[in-house]
């Protein structure tokens, strides 16, 4: 260390170096190793305007060992790589430290895409056999039950998505009774803890709807959310199931065998439960317009019946006496053909207005 700079304080016949002098010096250390190429599965991708640099994580697909990466954002943009969670990518730069917090991290100086993770290829292949199927179907997808009175939740023991979704449903709908089934929500045992839970709930009767609810979390942390045996149970639920699994840009497969997709836990639990409060307005406005409605009765069956009553009077032969014509009757029979008399016999004649009789002279 001694090449950088960094001195020790002298104790007796031991040297003693402080934490910011013992960083310093594997800081400095680390600088003198060579550039080199790294391959890993890219993950954890975070970029934000405000920051300096781009921060992601390699993770080696065969043993999960991991590698946290930091690179100028600058850089990062110019290379135009649009690069997504899972990715294989080799990436290029040196090791170093940040001495203030003694963090160790790989320096990125440039990225080339490696092709697609292995988990990529092998979900991309699931969710084409999924659809050759037809579990994605629209036309698999069951209506939310308007009114439901149990509902059954799927989640981990997390305390905020749990938390966002039985406030939610509460809050809006206090009727509405939930059964919460908590189970591994990430982890190679997740998968089939998820598939029992939801078997549970569907073997309660008066289950109406479930919803599989996660909070954000890496790539890894949502891949039992595409595992076959879960997305085949989300199919096969004799309810219908709200998949609420991370974040709007997270697309795990549940997600699309679901009936509904909701963006985050909240957001699922104003799907599946109608808002009391509404419900209460709309009585209201109903029970209103029912005070209303004996007078608005009145006036249709009026208007119905003075329209009737028009037709009616078109269509009567009074309506065409007043127009000029008159009404010839011989006896009890009304005169339609000139043959039906002869000179000399009386007829009555109406009019309009009033009538009078007559005696036939000639018959044309």
């Amino acid at each position: 260390m001694s090449t950088v700079k960094v001195e020790a304080q002298q104790y007796g016949d031991r040297e003693v170096y402080s934490v910011a002098a013992f960083n310093r010096g594997v800081a400095g250390w680390l600088t003198r190793l060579p550039t080199v190429w790294v391959e890993g599965e890219l993950t954890e991708l975070r970029r934000q305007a405000r920051w300096q640099s781009v921060f992601f994580t390699l993770k080696d697909p065969g043993d999960g060992a991991c590698l946290r990466v930091s690179m100028p954002r600058g850089q990062f943009d110019a290379l135009r790589l649009e690069l997504a969670n899972g990715e294989r990518v080799h990436v290029y730069g040196r090791p170093e430290l940040f001495e203030a917090r003694g963090d160790f991290r790989f320096r990125a100086l440039s990225i080339e895409r490696f092709g697609l993770g292995d988990h990529l290829a092998a979900l991309e292949r699931l969710k084409q056999k999924l659809a050759a199927e037809g579990l994605f179907a629209p036309a698999r997808k069951r209506r939310l039950p308007r009114f439901p009175r149990r509902v059954g939740l799927v989640t981990g023991n997390d305390a905020a998505a749990k938390r966002d979704v039985l406030t939610a449903i509460t809050t809006r709908f206090p009727p509405a009774r939930v059964v919460v089934a908590e189970t591994y929500v990430q982890g190679p045992r997740a998968a089939p803890a998820l598939v029992t839970a939801i078997e549970d709930l569907c073997a309660i009767d008066d289950v109406e709807v479930i919803v599989l609810a996660r909070g954000g979390g890496s790539f890894e942390d949502l891949l039992p959310f595409s595992s076959e045996r879960l997305v085949r149970a989300v199919a096969s639920c004799r309810v219908p199931i709200v998949s609420a699994v991370g974040h709007e840009q997270d697309t795990p497969l549940t997600d699309l065998a679901a009936d509904v997709r909701a963006s985050t836990p909240s957001v699922a639990a104003r799907l599946v439960v109608p808002d009391a409060d509404e419900l209460r307005e709309r009585l209201a406005q109903m029970r209103g317009r029912l005070m209303r409605a004996p007078l608005l009765l009145l006036e249709r069956k009026r208007a119905r019946l003075d329209a009737t009553y028009g037709r009616l009077r078109a269509l009567s032969p009074r309506a065409t006496l007043e127009r000029g014509y008159a009404i010839v009757r011989a006896g009890d029979q009304i005169v339609r053909d000139s043959a039906e008399v002869q000179p000399g016999s009386h007829v009555d004649i109406e009019l309009g207005r009033g009538g009078f009789g007559a005696t036939i002279e000639e018959v044309r």
